[in-house]
């Protein structure tokens, strides 16, 4: 089997000759640049200037030797956004700084740069108006520009064998709204506002859809999955009650996976959330999201056995290969290993499982033990 052939095999619940590795497909199944260094010289492999597809995470984009030396079955297309285009950091003493195309302030603090924070918001006060969130400086979604070249590189990567994942070109409706009004502020407003803040989650969803009618209509037919990322658990709960994600979130994502859906039948819907999403999984299907990630099986109610027991017929797991808030920095290589067996013990039977960590592999990491991930993957993954 070529890689192509592996995805979606397993996207379609059968079991290929092995597992599928995810590598930095998405914005949220990468590695960040110093690990990625480090990483490159346990590999023996030379120095390089490396380059990043998401300078606010601070994500490198792997190079060839790389994917080719760990086996990567994923490649990702990565439309221009507020992450990786015209992003002009100034030098600000202790921390660099950096002004976005939807008017956020983020800063990097030095000397570690393990990734950028926000620290201002556009809209911040919690008598923002639907006139201020009307006359707010949008940036232009259906810019041609954000996906120039997009078609070349996809159609390279079919052509070695490999599928195609692509990523939306800013955050999910409810983080972005965070984004723009505060997250204090956005939560307070979903409880006290409703209206407004649907005023709010409409122009996301309006731009979210302004991309995707410029961008499926030339790129459609060389795409096999879409990734969408939007945090809705904590370690414990929700950060939203179920009923208000299916008041005020849900009916609007109806509408944006409805229309993806119209415009390319054949991709596979690539939800990222965070945290206990248990019970707000049966939604997820009804909207057709086809893959969930990252699988935090460290949150209450996300055992993987249970979740492939209750889900497995239903989603494609797409990460939980290993725990990365604890046993992938400070872990040994065998309980790294340990943990790499268990998780696929789990997830792996009758396919339906793409192999990626839990959430990106930050600069804490140690490369013994991404090795040792690698490795285990290599020896348990196998059909």
């Amino acid at each position: 089997m070529n890689s192509r052939e592996r995805v979606l095999t397993t996207l379609n619940h059968q079991e290929p000759d092995r597992v599928p590795f995810d590598l930095a497909s998405t914005q949220v199944t990468g590695i960040q640049v110093k690990a990625y260094q480090r990483l490159r010289e346990a590999l023996d492999l030379p120095p390089v200037e490396v380059q990043c597809y998401d300078y606010i995470q601070q994500l490198a984009w792997p190079d060839d030797d790389v994917m080719q030396r760990l086996g990567v079955d994923t490649r990702g297309l990565y439309p221009l956004n507020s992450h990786n285009w015209k992003v002009k950091a100034i030098d600000a003493g202790n921390y660099w700084e950096y002004h976005d195309e939807w008017g956020i302030t983020h800063h990097m603090l030095k000397p570690d740069e393990q990734y950028y924070s926000i620290v201002k918001v556009p809209l911040p006060e919690l008598s923002v108006t639907a006139v201020d969130i009307a006359n707010h400086t949008w940036p232009d979604m259906a810019d041609p520009q954000r996906i120039a070249g997009l078609r070349e590189l996809a159609d390279k990567y079919r052509a070695g064998g490999y599928p195609v994942v692509m990523k939306h070109p800013f955050a999910g409706i409810f983080e972005m709204s965070q984004r723009i009004v505060g997250m204090v502020n956005c939560l307070m407003l979903m409880s006290l506002d409703e209206k407004l803040m649907g005023e709010l989650f409409d122009k996301l969803l309006a731009l979210k859809l302004d991309f995707w009618e410029m961008a499926l209509p030339q790129l459609g037919d060389v795409v096999d999955v879409i990734s969408y990322a939007d945090d809705y658990g904590t370690n414990e709960s929700q950060l939203i009650s179920p009923a208000m994600f299916r008041a005020q979130i849900k009916p609007r994502l109806k509408i944006l996976f409805a229309r993806i859906k119209e415009l390319a039948p054949h991709v596979k819907l690539f939800f990222h959330s965070d945290g206990n999403l248990r019970p707000i999984l049966p939604d997820f299907i009804e909207l057709g999201v086809d893959i969930l990630n990252p699988v935090q099986f460290t949150a209450a109610g996300m055992e993987l056995v249970a979740l492939k027991r209750d889900f497995g017929k239903d989603f494609v797991f797409w990460g939980g290969g290993v725990n990365t808030s604890g046993v992938l920095p400070f872990g040994t290589p065998q309980e790294v290993k340990e943990d790499v067996r268990r998780n696929i013990e789990a997830l792996a039977p009758g396919g339906g499982f793409v192999f990626n960590t839990v959430h990106n592999i930050l600069m804490d990491v140690p490369p013994e033990n991404i090795i040792a991930m690698w490795e285990a993957l290599q020896e348990y993954g196998v059909y």
